[in-house]
């Protein structure tokens, strides 16, 4: 270990990441206790281990070269694999998804496989970056991160494969992919899930019958929908391929978009669990179901609107203390910290995060490594995400999915995963001018 190498390390990066743990586990302790005092919860014993296991492990990834997982790459893609389908089959169902139990500690494997994934499609991304079939880029990219989210999708968990989705788009985007591809896959995001909410909306919130809208739910209508639609982008194709005209190829485009979106929202209404449908409802309307589905939107949203301008003061808040927000340390520990902190400490917060996506991006655009570049444009897609998803569904803007607020959330698989990613952008800040 070198003297230079510990002080080349971003340091502001690092203490922002300390910062959110330290700031996390305050608020873990109080959503511990309850009104009388009494302590029902140890939980921020553990995220102190795990806090604590990370930081050391980060400075310790920082002080290697992140250039070894370049030749690793595929082998620590495919070794995460293994767990990852062992707990789809036999895991242990903890919060409606599977965990994987090893001996007292329950892990969430698929917190450690989006590092992973982004290691590896970084690295496929730096060996294909002077190519020029930017479609091959992209369909190679989507084959290495479907494969595991898919997995994490089966098992179920919804929230954490769409994870995968952003930063495919976050780190291809980066890489110069056509713009076009990137659009698609997002339209077709959008697209489904309007179709997936339209009918949920029409049966639970609207209770009137609108004349179209029974088609989304019909296999058969769907089916031929499908056909018709792909009979237009059969003969469009032929055009474009015979006389070379654009307009051929934006209505194959366009076609493909809707046919995807189709099937996609249809074999989702199939697949969605129904505490996931419910998420979906409540999420339009939460007072469908005030005393069951709706409950957390809006014990979370009176949590916040509750914190004022300071907010209550610390171990002061009533939502937490009262035990009204189920998964209070986990996915709701931002309308705890922002009701005994108030608008102002949820500000410290957003000024946090922003802080550290803002020295990924600062890594990335200073480091003359492709290969390094792409893993901060991975990462910093992956905590924007978390934080927009979970900071939203607190405030009632996005759905509940169960992503949980990096750094701040209980949990040590997505603690110890998140500050192993800080490590290896340590890594790089260390030797960005190397290559």
């Amino acid at each position: 270990m070198k003297l230079r190498n510990i002080l080349e390390l971003d340091f502001i990066l690092l203490f922002s990441v300390a910062i959110l743990l330290t700031v996390g586990i305050f608020f873990i302790y109080s959503s511990g206790i309850t009104t009388t005092g009494t302590m029902v919860s140890t939980e921020y014993k553990r995220q102190i281990i795990w806090a604590s296991m990370g930081i050391a492990a980060a400075i310790a990834v920082a002080m290697v070269s992140y250039r070894r997982l370049y030749n690793a790459s595929l082998y620590i893609y495919l070794i995460s694999l293994i767990p990852l389908l062992y707990t789809s089959v036999f895991g242990r169902f903890v919060h409606n998804t599977r965990w994987l139990r090893v001996g007292m500690f329950g892990i969430q494997v698929s917190e450690f496989v989006k590092i992973t994934v982004i290691i590896l499609l970084a690295r496929y991304l730096a060996d294909t970056e002077r190519s020029s079939n930017t479609f091959t880029r992209f369909f190679v990219s989507c084959l290495i991160v479907f494969i595991p989210m898919g997995i994490v999708f089966v098992q179920p968990d919804l929230g954490t494969s769409l994870v995968f989705i952003f930063i495919m788009l976050t780190m291809t985007f980066a890489a110069g992919v056509a713009i076009r591809y990137l659009a698609f896959m997002g339209s077709c995001i959008a697209l489904s899930g309007i179709l997936l909410v339209l009918p949920l909306w029409q049966s639970y919130i609207w209770r009137k019958a609108i004349p179209g809208l029974a088609m989304l739910t019909n296999s058969k209508i769907i089916a031929i929908m499908s056909l018709f639609f792909l009979i237009i982008a059969v003969i469009a194709l032929f055009g474009y391929l015979k006389f070379k005209k654009r307009y051929f190829y934006w209505i194959v485009y366009t076609v493909a978009i809707v046919v995807f979106s189709l099937v996609v929202s249809y074999t989702a209404r199939m697949v969605l669990k129904n505490y996931q449908i419910m998420r979906l409802i409540v999420f339009l309307d939460p007072n469908v179901d005030p005393r069951g589905a709706g409950w957390n939107i809006i014990q979370s949203i009176t949590a916040i609107g509750a914190g004022g301008l300071t907010g209550r003061g610390f171990l002061q808040g009533t939502q937490s203390h009262y035990r009204y927000l189920p998964e209070q340390s986990t996915d709701f520990i931002f309308s705890i910290f922002s009701e005994e902190a108030g608008f102002l400490g949820g500000l410290i917060i957003f000024a946090l995060f922003l802080t550290v996506n803002l020295r990924l991006i600062r890594v990335m655009k200073i480091t003359v490594d492709p290969f390094a570049k792409y893993i901060c444009a991975g990462l910093a897609g992956m905590f924007c995400f978390h934080f927009l998803v979970n900071v939203g569904m607190t405030m009632g803007i996005m759905p509940i999915t169960g992503i949980p607020l990096l750094f701040m959330s209980y949990g040590g698989s997505a603690a110890f995963a998140s500050i192993i990613g800080i490590g290896i952008v340590l890594s790089i800040h260390v030797r960005r001018y190397n290559r």
